[in-house]
């Protein structure tokens, strides 16, 4: 991820936050906006890879731009964490949001999508194994080459990731994602603090029951911030295949976390 530049035009990132926070400085605001909005050409960079060819960057860029300037003027500088990680969470829910609107979706790929997603779920506790492509077809009644092109359509055009954003209760509506949980250490309700962490450890212990592959898939994509291609790249496949593997991930940690938490639910 690019790297934010600490002096802008002169002033300090500091600076200007102290600016824009004790005194209400629309210029340092905006200043602001321009120092941090490498982070939006990330992460619109990120989410841009497997969406459909008329999703353009330019309006993931536009649509996050409103997620970054949200988090500016929300973000509390006396909470112990980075703007850094919280400007992200925001800038994806944004755009998540604004793609989410334009609902362009194919109501098939929606249907295939909650099919694969609950027939894995499904094998999973029947064989208390991770299922193969071979049973996953044979449960949906389609060849495993037609399973894979499903699971090209799901990742081409799904938004669903642990993007996923959950509702914190208590919080006043505020959410975080599964990937992106903030934990506030100076926080004054020990309850969401609790919530967090739940939260993350069932996602950990989720990952970890993946099969060996879509692990590696998630922790290099997710944590080390590698590419589709690079993936494949180490690990010796094609960009395709490691879509299909990310998306199939995706839909077993859906499934096994929608059997504790509902999305969009309060989770205490």
């Amino acid at each position: 991820m690019a790297g934010i530049d600490r002096s802008k035009n002169g002033h300090d990132v500091d600076d200007l936050w102290r600016r824009f926070k004790d005194f209400a400085d629309g210029s340092a605001r905006d200043q602001l906006i321009l120092a941090y909005s490498p982070l939006v050409k990330y992460v619109a960079g990120r989410m841009g890879t497997g969406l459909p060819a008329h999703i353009e960057e330019g309006d993931l860029i536009s649509y996050g731009l409103l997620g970054l300037i949200g988090a500016i003027e929300r973000f509390d500088l006396e909470r112990n964490i980075k703007f850094e990680t919280y400007a992200i969470s925001r800038i994806k829910g944004s755009i998540i949001d604004e793609l989410r609107a334009l609902d362009w979706v194919p109501r098939s790929v929606r249907s295939w999508a909650r099919q694969v997603e609950r027939t894995v779920t499904e094998l999973e506790n029947e064989l208390r194994r991770a299922p193969t492509d071979v049973e996953i077809a044979a449960s949906l009644d389609v060849s495993v080459a037609e399973l894979q092109g499903i699971l090209t359509q799901i990742s081409s055009a799904s938004i669903v990731a642990l993007d996923e954003f959950w509702t914190l209760s208590g919080s006043g509506g505020d959410k975080v994602t599964l990937m992106d949980t903030i934990e506030d250490e100076t926080a004054p309700d020990p309850a969401r603090a609790l919530d967090i962490q739940a939260v993350k450890e069932m996602l950990a212990e989720a990952i970890r029951r993946l099969p060996e592959r879509e692990r590696i898939v998630i922790g290099l994509y997710y944590y080390e911030g590698l590419t589709l291609k690079e993936i494949g790249d180490v690990l010796g496949v094609t960009e395709s295949r490691v879509s299909q593997l990310h998306t199939k991930a995706i839909l077993r940690l859906k499934g096994r976390m929608k059997e504790q938490i509902e999305p969009g639910e309060p989770l205490r």
